[in-house]
């Protein structure tokens, strides 16, 4: 089987490269990543300036059209700079055009695709709860009640990346309290991020700091009825078109993230001297380097294969998993390999191999932890569900 790219998919991948280089090059990722306080602006507006945020939009909705082979193109090579700043991209595209594509009526389409496409919507996606983390459906106690014309929300939301910047925020939330399953009385909205009794705080933490991750309050928040996505009830079943995607979204991210690493490396390896020569030539570090290439390929392989699976319509959610599991624990592996690789100044906030270390152990735990991600994968293979 040939997952190698076609000749229109390898034109678009020099495209992007070329822009990344020229207009988000390493240094300045860098530089935005420190400033945690403030949301990078300025990358969002060259991302919609050369139309990217169109990619996977089809063009009735003024998108560039194209599949989640594209998507994974565009993560991969860009990640190779921005490391965790994909999000910038990624929380729209994957997020919100993702979603309305999938779950959307023509009205709610036209109403969002199309500012999505041409950079003027920014989402963010608000689902993890405060005792939640990966039990998502049994700390579910966000809540919104029916009211005339629309609903009130209540309940409060944590890791909500990008909230002070978003113009919308998807919001799961449980909508009927008398169920049989968790899954069920769930619903899924589309909250205008600026509408009264949201409020926003920032979450320091160690890695993607620009982003701006958020715990989230809502306190009798107004939701109309035209900004329910889907079924009201039934958000968990809309939702699951859209996990292969995500877990493809981060096996590109991680996947480009090692092509930093390994780029790094290599040049640094070539310049940098020590007792009469260039590091290059030491055995252990050259061992380093070929466990990082091979992780580079391992994860390339498996990436192509289940986003050439999701474009052709067929059932992929165990080799999603497993891509998941792989991409961010290569990502992470290569990411120390290389902080080894360059001693000191691979610890420095000088050098971008920190920032790979930082921006993606954080993905290992979510959107699903990998233990969670390894007993699924066992439970696929006939074993009973560990919990």
């Amino acid at each position: 089987m040939d997952f190698s790219l076609t000749e229109e998919q390898q034109a678009f991948r020099d495209i992007v490269r070329r822009w990344v280089d020229a207009e988000a090059p390493k240094d300045w990722m860098r530089t935005l990543e420190a400033d945690e306080e403030n949301y990078p602006y300025a990358l969002w507006d060259k991302i919609a300036e050369q139309g990217f945020f169109g990619i996977g939009i089809p063009e009735e909705y003024d998108g560039l059209g194209g599949d989640v082979m594209m998507q994974m193109i565009f993560a991969r090579e860009f990640a190779r700079t921005a490391g965790g700043l994909l999000w910038v991209w990624g929380l729209t595209s994957f997020g919100g055009a993702k979603t309305i594509s999938s779950v959307g009526t023509e009205e709610q389409k036209n109403r969002w695709l199309r500012p999505m496409a041409q950079g003027k919507l920014r989402v963010s996606l608000s689902m993890t709860e405060p005792d939640g983390g990966t039990d998502v459906l049994g700390a579910m106690k966000t809540y919104a009640d029916k009211v005339e014309g629309g609903w009130k929300l209540n309940g409060a939301k944590m890791w909500t990346t990008g909230a002070k910047a978003a113009d919308r925020l998807l919001v799961l939330a449980r909508t009927d309290k008398d169920v049989e399953k968790k899954h069920h009385g769930l619903t899924m909205f589309f909250v205008d991020a600026k509408a009264q009794g949201i409020t926003a705080s920032l979450l320091p933490k160690l890695g993607m700091r620009a982003m701006g991750s958020c715990e989230v309050h809502y306190e009798d928040v107004f939701v109309p009825d035209e900004d329910v996505l889907g079924e009201p009830g039934k958000a968990w079943y809309a939702m699951l078109p859209t996990l292969n995607n995500e877990r493809i979204m981060v096996g590109a991210q991680c996947l480009g993230a090692i092509d930093g690493v390994l780029e790094d490396a290599v040049a640094y390896m070539l310049q940098r001297k020590a007792f009469g020569g260039i590091i290059g030539r030491f055995q252990a570090l050259q061992h380093y380097v070929a466990d990082i290439a091979t992780w580079q390929k391992t994860t390339e392989l498996l990436l192509n294969n289940v986003a050439w699976m999701q474009s052709n319509g067929m059932n992929c959610g165990v080799e999603a998993n497993m891509l998941k599991m792989v991409a961010t624990e290569n990502a992470v592996k290569a990411a120390d390999l290389g902080i080894q690789i360059m001693g000191g100044m691979g610890y420095s906030a000088e050098t971008d191999m920190q920032r790979y270390w930082r921006d993606h152990r954080i993905l290992r735990m979510t959107p699903i932890s990998n233990e969670m991600v390894r007993n699924s994968i066992a439970e696929s293979l006939g074993l009973p569900r560990s919990y």
